[in-house]
């Protein structure tokens, strides 16, 4: 009870950090589009206006979200030891982001979609560079293996959830009108069978070694 034997409200002590924990707990329930300051407060119990004291813009908060969800990314590429064989590294670095991406799905969907320039990203790929560099590969090399790294991790990642059709899976109304046409469709009605046994762990396991492997092949520059 207050002094005055009213009773004593509890406010809520906002920081940019438990702001950026509410938008997670939003996109991860509701989806990045429902993402918005007024949906953040009433998460929180708090009134819109006073979000804006730690969090400028939905631009700023995105940035914070992104901040948070990357961050175990971020310590994964920091552990990153340069004398290790690369692909130890490069299989270490790609594990983290799946780690990340299966955790808040939807968080770091809007991530990868926003049009923010991000530091975190950055650091990511500085590190990665580095150990590209220590094993002898070329700057222009580099950096495509690199990108053709993050276009697998995260083409992997949309397919599992769903962002983008993969043959295979559990069958549809196109895939059953498929191998009802044998004489249009001979090859897929041939391995039907392997199509409809949809592995995503294995797949991904089996592409990234097949990427792993023919980056390996590439010529290497000779250290001093």
């Amino acid at each position: 009870m207050a002094a005055d034997g009213g009773v004593r409200v509890e406010r809520t002590v906002l920081s940019r950090e438990r702001i950026v924990a509410a938008a997670i707990v939003v996109i991860e329930r509701d989806g990045a589009k429902a993402l918005s300051m007024r949906k953040v407060a009433a998460e929180l119990g708090v009134a819109v206006m006073s979000l804006y004291n730690h969090v400028p813009d939905r631009d700023a908060l995105i940035a914070g979200v992104a901040q948070a969800v990357l961050a175990d990314l971020d310590a994964a590429a920091g552990a990153l030891d340069a004398r290790r064989d690369w692909r130890l590294n490069a299989r270490d670095l790609l594990a983290a982001f799946r780690d990340v991406a299966r955790r808040r799905p939807r968080s770091m969907h809007l991530v990868l979609t926003s049009r923010l320039d991000l530091e975190s990203w950055w650091r990511v790929a500085e590190r990665t560079l580095a150990v590209l560099d220590a094993a002898g590969f070329g700057p222009e090399t580099s950096v495509r293996a690199v990108r053709a790294l993050m276009s697998y991790a995260i083409g992997a990642q949309m397919m599992e959830n769903g962002a983008l059709k993969l043959a295979g899976g559990p069958p549809d109304a196109g895939f059953q009108a498929a191998l009802a046409a044998p004489e249009e469709f001979p090859r897929t009605t041939a391995v039907a069978g392997e199509l409809l046994r949809f592995d995503t762990a294995a797949d991904y396991d089996y592409g990234l070694e097949l990427l792993l492997e023919a980056l390996d092949g590439l010529p290497r520059e000779v250290k001093p």
